[in-house]
């Protein structure tokens, strides 16, 4: 088979040829699925530590069960699955490594640091001094969706605006306020 025959072969088409032998068709099934797949881990685990692993365990697996997939569902709903299995048991295994005390333990506490609580200060003082510099309208439109945390119906409802022009002001509101910041201290 030539290697643009592998490119543009289906996952079934791969899937039988490497049951009948063909190791280069596991290789591009592999290709196709590997960055997805390393994705989820690292955005699960929130770093790359252990995504490699997880990643080459999940496709050994794939390997080795490859006979059991059923045409019945994608080829990559089959290797999602297979992946979010092998997330789900490297959860228990390093639940299980933990000693007792720290399995029950009080979770963090997520309160901020001292000088996280000072950094909040200083950027809320300084969107407020922003936010000053809006126009009235703009100004009201911001407070109400990004502090008072309306939905965009809810201020259509509160201001008697149709929908569309409440979402069409937010972005020039947003727009003005980005602006605004961008030109910092430069004013």
């Amino acid at each position: 088979m030539e290697i643009a025959d592998y490119i543009v072969a289906e996952d079934r088409e791969l899937v039988d040829r490497v049951l009948k032998g063909d190791n280069d068709a596991f290789e591009y099934l592999f290709n196709r699925y590997r960055d997805a797949i390393h994705r989820l881990f690292v955005q699960r685990l929130g770093g790359v530590n252990d995504a490699d692993d997880l990643l080459q365990e999940t496709f050994i697996k794939v390997y080795i069960n490859l006979h059991r997939y059923s045409a019945d569902y994608t080829f990559g709903q089959w290797v999602y699955t297979i992946a979010r299995n092998t997330f789900i048991d490297f959860v228990r295994r390093r639940q299980d490594d933990l000693p007792i005390d720290e399995r029950f333990a009080a979770p963090a506490s997520n309160a901020p640091t001292p000088e996280e609580s000072v950094i909040n200060l200083q950027q809320r003082s300084q969107i407020e001094h922003y936010l000053e510099h809006l126009a009235p309208r703009y100004r009201q439109l911001i407070l109400m969706r990004f502090f008072e945390e309306y939905s965009y119906e809810e201020i259509a409802a509160k201001l008697s605006l149709p929908l569309g022009t409440v979402k069409t002001q937010i972005h020039r509101a947003r727009e003005q306020m980005c602006r605004l910041i961008a030109q910092g201290d430069e004013r």
